[in-house]
């Protein structure tokens, strides 16, 4: 099962349908159960029943999230996948000391691959959908996998299977959604 987390900076904010709901649906087609919670609820049994974890995006202004970084902390501890999405990136990264940078983009950009991973086997640049404000500084536990013209796109811890993507995949590159799937595949037990 995955835990589908919605960051909006209230539980059913209209936003959750411009952010959530896409994941949402590719869940829903491509079969894979799933549960959603609001960052504000997620609990210890949400956190243990999960195969894995996707945190999904925000609107631009909508930084809520940061206020609580608390309530991330279960991140450093959790060892299954996890995928963050544009500021789930952020969260995920802060949860390890990463701060953010100034980057504003917003439309299509080119998304050059930094280092081989799973996640973009066969795919050296490819066109991405970008709406955010801020970049992550890449926390020491991290190495860079993507990035546009203005900054780092993707990012993979070193040693666990904790992945955050810049970019909106499931606008345009549900491939990569599929490919994080597959990952959690040969993750459960």
């Amino acid at each position: 099962m995955i835990l589908l987390i919605d960051l909006c900076y209230r539980d059913g904010s209209l936003s959750r349908d411009e952010f959530v709901a896409p994941v949402e649906r590719l869940l829903r087609r491509i079969g894979v159960a799933f549960t959603i919670r609001h960052y504000t609820t997620v609990g210890a049994q949400d956190l243990e029943s999960a195969d894995a974890a996707i945190l999904c995006g925000t609107a631009l202004m909508d930084t809520g999230y940061t206020e609580h970084p608390e309530l991330f902390r279960w991140l450093l501890t959790f060892e299954r996948p996890v995928l963050g999405i544009s500021s789930g990136m952020l969260a995920l990264a802060a949860a390890f000391g990463g701060g953010t940078e100034p980057c504003r983009e917003i439309g299509m950009a080119d998304v050059r691959v930094l280092a081989p991973d799973p996640l973009f086997a066969g795919q050296e640049v490819f066109p991405a959908y970008t709406v955010h404000e801020y970049a992550v500084q890449v926390p020491g536990e991290f190495v860079a996998l993507a990035a546009s013209d203005a900054c780092v796109q993707a990012i993979r811890h070193r040693s666990l299977p904790l992945y955050g993507l810049l970019f909106h995949p499931e606008v345009r590159n549900e491939w990569v959604v599929e490919r994080f799937l597959g990952l959690v595949d040969r993750q459960s037990p």
